[in-house]
């Protein structure tokens, strides 16, 4: 499948402290889920994420993932969307 189009978001995780702290992870990949439905203006159930994205979203455990998350965000030409961590920010 060829990519229809492609960017790279910044998706803030502001809502996941609103969630149990046991929570908070698995909360964080469904807000970017619902992140990357409505800016691709696809189903929340046709976006997948790719495992190194969860990886990094899990990495510090399940209360405490990280406060904003940069992704690379493929929609294809049958409506499905993919995202993968985009390339380490230089400072």
């Amino acid at each position: 499948m060829m990519a229809e189009t492609e960017r790279v978001y910044t998706i803030p995780l502001r809502e996941v402290k609103k969630a149990p702290r046991w929570k908070r992870s698995k909360r964080a990949v469904y807000e970017v889920k619902k992140y990357l439905a409505k800016h691709m203006k696809t189903p929340i159930e046709d976006v997948k994420i790719a495992t190194d994205l969860n990886e990094a979203i899990w990495a510090r455990g399940a209360e405490k993932p990280p406060a904003r998350v940069r992704v690379k965000a493929a929609k294809f030409d049958d409506g499905g969307g993919e995202a993968e961590v985009a390339g380490e920010r230089s400072r």
